[in-house]
């Protein structure tokens, strides 16, 4: 007959309850679960046989980092190890609620674990009356322990670091492509909408973000007279353009509209607009993150299939572990399956297909093209993520093979070996390194001497305050009074000294 013994991980410790009439109570299942509310049925139940409280914070939080892991930590196995010594380890069984956890003991200890049946119901009512099972526990303490290592446990698994942080990537580019969308539709809208009133409009400025901004400008087209001209230049930045927009709103065939709805035209192109330019700001946004998160693949690929790359993987740490052929084929998954499944050609590229490199290839040599450059992009992206200091100089480096990659498809030149492009791209990030660092250190120097300078001056300095109380200075240089200035740095806790006045001895006299 095996027994049931129960593990719970609390904020305070491990503790082992020992389970009483563990058959009879898995027949009955539904009046257990309806019993572990009840503090004086459950009690019968279960009884606590070991207790091991952490030692510290630090303790405890490691812990629970590594049983998140399904990891079995040091502490637990010694706990289990000890009290499952005095008994036979066959006969018994360990309620756990995590199935890795338990594995990982069954491999360590030898105790045979069990996560189903009736055990997650008794680890439930574990948890719901475990400061009165445990003596010395209330409520009230059980909460706090709870409230401390829940907020340590969250800040160690949410690692921000506000200069290299890969999630503004992630939703800077899903908001761009957003964007892009709805700019394309609204564009889409205005021009339908407008080209009822003026529809030679759409073939002079075909640009949805011009146009708009013309359409705002212009709004009803019989107000559009020769001395606007100017105005309508710079928006469109075009004499001829501006010229032929007047001439054409003067015999244009468009319908006469209401100032209604000319006012709704207008208040939707200053949105487009709006939006438009928002889409630029956001663009420049994402070139200042990529430099600053992944450098060597933003110079490698360009910012936005860099930033898909990276939003496609979940983050850089992702896809510096990804190998490169996992990298050549991101993005077309759905392809990849589907010619495995009818035994058909899988796909040469990915999310990479965006690349200009993958463009210029010849069609023959797409395929090798995307390869080589998925294998650079996989170099890239670890370099990004382990290198301490970012720096572009290896991204640089790789496009260039990239491109002497192309040659050699086009013209047969043979390139270089990567081997000595990587030594020539470290030694100038350790030229790098150290110029910035003799940077810095000459800049000490000079606030350094700065300070020193200040501080001299503070020492040594006069600074001559005239007491004009009794009349004007002038008057006081007449009458041959002279004022020495005894000012002395002020240090905390020490008096103010009184400025002495001396008096020509001839005028005492």
């Amino acid at each position: 007959m095996s027994h049931l013994y129960v593990l719970y991980e609390h904020a305070a410790g491990y503790s082992l309850f020992s389970v009483k009439e563990f058959e009879e109570i898995s027949m009955f299942l539904p009046q257990v679960e309806s019993s572990v509310t009840d503090i004086s049925k459950f009690n019968s139940i279960v009884k606590l046989v070991g207790f091991s409280p952490f030692k510290t914070a630090i303790a405890a939080l490691e812990n629970i980092n590594a049983i998140s892991e399904g990891i079995a930590p040091q502490d637990l196995l010694v706990f289990l190890d000890d009290f499952f010594a005095k008994v036979k380890k066959k006969k018994c069984t360990l309620g756990i609620a995590d199935a890795k956890l338990g594995a990982a003991i069954t491999e360590s200890i030898g105790v045979q674990c069990s996560h189903f049946g009736a055990v997650p119901e008794i680890i439930r009512g574990i948890r719901f009356h475990f400061h009165r099972l445990v003596k010395g526990f209330t409520d009230k303490s059980a909460g706090i322990a709870q409230l401390g290592l829940g907020h340590s446990y969250s800040r160690a698994k949410v690692k921000f670091n506000v200069h290299r942080s890969d999630n503004m990537i992630i939703q800077s580019i899903a908001l761009l492509d957003q964007l892009d969308k709805d700019v394309n539709t609204f564009s889409m809208r205005i021009r339908e909408w407008y080209s009822y009133h003026f529809p030679e409009l759409v073939k002079i400025v075909p640009d949805n973000y011009l146009f708009a901004k013309t359409a705002k400008y212009i709004k009803d087209r019989k107000s559009l007279t020769q001395d606007k001209l100017e105005e309508l230049e710079e928006i469109v930045m075009d004499s001829a353009k501006a010229q032929a927009i007047i001439d054409a709103a003067k015999m244009s065939m468009g319908m006469d509209i209401s100032i209604i709805d000319l006012m709704n035209i207008e208040m939707f192109a200053e949105r487009v607009v709006r939006l438009s330019e928002y889409r630029k700001k956001m663009a420049t946004y994402l070139h200042n993150k990529m430099e600053a998160v992944a450098p060597n693949l933003q110079s490698l690929i360009g910012d936005q299939v860099g930033a898909r790359l990276i939003s496609h993987a979940g983050s850089l740490t992702n896809l510096a572990k990804y190998p490169a052929s996992t990298v050549q084929i991101l993005g077309a998954e759905k392809a990849l399956f589907r010619a495995l499944k009818t035994r058909s050609n899988t796909p040469k590229y990915g999310l990479l297909y965006h690349s200009s490199f993958i463009g210029r290839a010849g069609l023959k040599n797409k395929g090798r093209i995307s390869r080589f450059l998925a294998n650079k992009c996989s170099i890239a992206s670890r370099i990004d993520c382990f290198l301490e200091k970012p720096t572009s100089l290896f991204g640089e480096s790789l496009k260039k093979q990239v491109e002497d990659r192309l040659k050699f498809y086009e013209s047969g030149e043979i390139p270089r070996k990567n081997i000595e492009v990587m030594k020539e791209a470290m030694e100038a990030a350790e030229k790098e390194v150290k110029n910035n660092a003799s940077e810095a250190q000459t800049l000490k120097k000079k606030k350094n001497k700065k300070k020193k300078r200040k501080a001299e001056d503070m020492e040594n300095g006069t600074v001559v305050k005239v007491d004009t109380t009794n009349g004007n200075a002038n008057e006081q240089e007449a009458n041959g009074t002279i004022i020495e200035d005894t000012s002395v740095v002020k240090t905390e806790g020490e008096p103010k000294k009184k400025k002495k006045k001396k008096k020509n001895k001839d005028l005492e006299a």
